[in-house]
């Protein structure tokens, strides 16, 4: 099963087959926040994406070791080489220690991930935390003849890198269009050059967050961070990078220099980026000011939103697209995948109400390959998903008793859903954020009763009365020999 797993390759723009570098060990980095804010929808995708790669290396019995970073310095304004850090300037406007911001926001960044069952990483490694590893490099990357120093700051040297390296492989992109596309530098500008990056930067005198070393009192670049944890923690060569398209250019393309550079080869073997989620075709993001927190979609408090949704709604919504396609955000979309959501949770419980008969009428072991191969091909959640609403369909036929399986098959649906609904997309039966969900789920199965009552009484005016009243809430009940089920449509 493992040989013909196929993810696409950011780097070499192509479907390819996935072979570890040491099987059956796996590792992966995927890039985690900047804790300055709250997640939004955006850092949801991300991490889920990325949680879905994990469990699914998990479940082809790899052994994965999977290393998501904090970004909790260097990080600059508009990505920027110069202006304010980041989380410098949270802890400015808020009248607090930058750790205090850093903290504060990465407990809630786990919280959130709790929330939407999002597994821990193996390693979670800050950038604060490995200031002389990113130094170490530093002084790698000056030795190899690609950096150089200018008033106590470090710069990589792109043109000279660009020489005898490809810049800008990853992205597709060629020096000499972003040199024609990119500001002349106007003579107060450090850098030998406007594509070159900030290795290390000398600290201001107001500036707080600063580290001594080589060259000055500062901080660390923000794309060096990532090169210096990743190989730390997964070698010098290890097998997959992720992150948000988002990353893809400047801070990957600046990494794979990076690592050219210190360490002599590259150290990704695949690259792989989710797309965006736009609002309005047009990407959702806090610089953009149009994002959408967790909490606020948790609790439906922002005025884009028509309701509350719950986590796993949020989850199964992104699942719904493939993870390299975008995903546009709208309300009729969101309660779409909450009534699937329901759907499919609803019909999972109806398994176990299954008898086994002596014969199969459906062939679970051909739905059970269909499943498979939509994952194998570069984690088709989308069609997965379709596949599985193949399978509630079986499922409310066998307990209307259009279908039959005997004991084998009924045990094979049983480990499909299991496998791949619970344990490979992370979905789970929490209870929605809704309030009034538990109510109405009460209410309901209360109104069922009394059909049930009034049909053994023969009362079959009242019984179809109820049915109808439920259908014109959005209720459709389903009779079986037993009972009946219902579900909101």
């Amino acid at each position: 099963m493992t040989n013909n797993f196929s993810v696409y390759n950011t780097l070499t723009r192509k479907k390819e087959r996935f072979e570890p570098l040491n099987p059956p060990f796996v590792g992966l980095y995927a890039c985690g926040p900047t804790v300055y804010g709250d997640a939004h929808l955006g850092h949801a995708r991300q991490a889920i994406t990325f949680d879905v790669l994990y469990r699914f290396l998990l479940h082809l019995e790899y052994k994965v070791r999977y290393v998501r970073n904090i970004t909790d310095v260097g990080h600059l304004e508009n990505d920027a080489d110069d202006g304010e850090d980041k989380i410098l300037k949270k802890a400015r406007l808020e009248s607090l220690e930058p750790m205090e911001v850093v903290q504060h926001y990465m407990n809630r960044y786990h919280a959130n991930m709790q929330e939407l069952n999002v597994l821990d990483p193996s390693i979670e490694p800050r950038a604060s935390g490995h200031i002389i590893e990113q130094q170490e490099l530093i002084r790698k990357i000056m030795k190899a003849g690609y950096a150089y120093e200018k008033n106590g700051s470090v710069y990589f040297d792109v043109i000279k890198y660009n020489k005898s390296h490809p810049y800008g492989q990853l992205s597709g992109r060629k020096i000499e269009d972003l040199l024609s596309n990119t500001r002349t530098l106007d003579g107060q500008s450090e850098k030998n050059n406007p594509l070159d990056f900030a290795l290390w930067k000398k600290a201001d005198p107001t500036h707080i967050m600063r580290w001594p070393s080589d060259w000055s009192d500062g901080y660390p670049g923000w794309h060096l961070e990532c090169s210096a944890m990743s190989t730390k923690y997964l070698g010098m060569e290890f097998d997959i990078h992720g992150g948000g398209m988002d990353l893809l250019f400047p801070h990957h393309e600046c990494e794979i220099a990076q690592n050219v550079a210190g360490y002599g080869k590259p150290s990704v073997r695949y690259w792989m980026h989710n797309n965006m989620i736009t609002i309005n075709g047009k990407k959702m993001g806090r610089s953009l000011g149009n994002f959408i927190t967790l909490d606020e979609l948790f609790s439906g408090d922002h005025k884009m939103l028509e309701q509350a949704y719950s986590p796993m709604t949020i989850r199964f919504f992104i699942l719904q697209a493939h993870y390299r396609s975008t995903l546009d955000f709208s309300n009729e979309a969101l309660q779409g995948s909450e009534k699937g959501l329901m759907r499919l949770l609803k019909s999972i419980e109806m398994l176990d109400l299954v008898n086994p008969e002596e014969t199969s009428t459906m062939d679970v072991e051909k739905l059970v390959k269909k499943c498979d191969k939509a994952m194998m091909d570069d984690m088709n959640t989308p069609i997965l998903i379709g596949h599985l609403f193949e399978g509630v369909k079986w499922i409310h036929g066998l307990t209307e008793g259009r279908h039959t399986l005997k004991p084998s098959d009924l045990e094979k649906l049983k480990s499909l859903f299991h496998n791949y609904v619970y344990k490979i997309l992370g979905l789970n039966k929490t209870e929605s954020s809704r309030a009034g969900d538990q109510i109405t789920g009460n209410l309901v199965e209360m109104i069922l009763q009394i059909r049930t009552n009034a049909k053994a009484q023969r009362d079959f005016d009242t019984a179809d009365r109820l049915r109808d009243e439920l259908a014109n809430l959005g209720i459709t009940i389903k009779d079986r020999k037993d009972g009946a089920d219902w579900e909101i449509i």
